[in-house]
């Protein structure tokens, strides 16, 4: 039987998602707290891989057991994980529905503050440019985005995909209470895409980088060369749909 499980976590104690070897990473703990509690092999498959560091507001998970298995697993992993793991609803579904493959649509989101708030500090990027930076320029440089099809340009170098290409719905920055907010959506990501997206924004805004030139770099699919880094504090995988799991 397949089960699906919602939960959050912050990442700023975690080599990511991923199980590695010599890193402490989501995967492990989520996968010894449930070996523990069922008392059999289990390996999870979650809906994506966010990197060191990056959080996750809502994210969903499968594993398989012979086990019938009820809500009460949802109590038992937050009794035993720790504090920055935390889980809300169990699901049980058809054995074909898959965490990462059927995830239709997936959001991030990325924070900025611009006034230095030790409350912050580990899930928002602290900016001290505020006055440099251009919103509209930068949204400008977003709205194109919507038209890219290939996402080489902010692609990590390494990277072990079959292709870069990706369908983004939406791409926008915003001001919030502390600062900017900038929400994109797509069928997928690259690794490193959203915060070298930020990060170009970024330079954009502060007319480190000419627009123009940067669509043109696109276009040639060249790898963006940041000046400004995102760091992974800012990142947030803030939701995640599927067609058939209505939540």
């Amino acid at each position: 039987m397949r089960y699906f499980l919602l939960l959050s976590y912050k990442g700023g104690a975690y080599h990511g998602w991923q199980v590695q070897k010599n890193a402490h990473s989501v995967q492990a703990e989520i996968e010894t707290a449930l070996e523990t509690i069922l008392r059999e092999k289990i390996e999870v498959v979650g809906c994506g891989r966010t990197d060191t560091g990056v959080h996750a507001h809502r994210y969903f998970l499968h594993f398989d057991t012979e086990q019938m298995v009820d809500k009460n697993l949802v109590y038992q992993l937050n009794s035993i994980l720790p504090k920055d793991i935390g889980f809300y609803h169990l699901f049980k579904v058809p054995d074909s529905l898959h965490a990462r493959f059927d995830a239709e649509v997936r959001t991030y989101r990325y924070f900025i503050h611009f006034v230095k708030n030790p409350f912050l500090h580990d899930r928002s990027y602290y900016f001290r440019q505020q006055k440099q930076l251009d919103i509209v320029l930068m949204n400008e440089f977003c709205r194109h985005l919507l038209s890219v099809n290939d996402f080489t340009s902010f692609e990590k170098k390494g990277s072990d995909n079959t292709n870069s290409i990706c369908k983004v719905t939406k791409a926008e920055w915003s001001h919030t209470e502390d600062g900017l907010q900038f929400e994109i959506q797509s069928n997928r990501f690259l690794r490193n895409m959203v915060r070298a997206i930020v990060g170009t924004s970024l330079m954009i805004g502060c007319k480190r980088r000419n627009l123009k030139e940067i669509l043109s770099e696109i276009e040639n699919k060249e790898i963006i060369q940041l000046s400004m880094t995102a760091p992974a504090c800012g990142l947030h995988l803030w939701d995640v749909k599927y067609l058939n799991l209505k939540i």
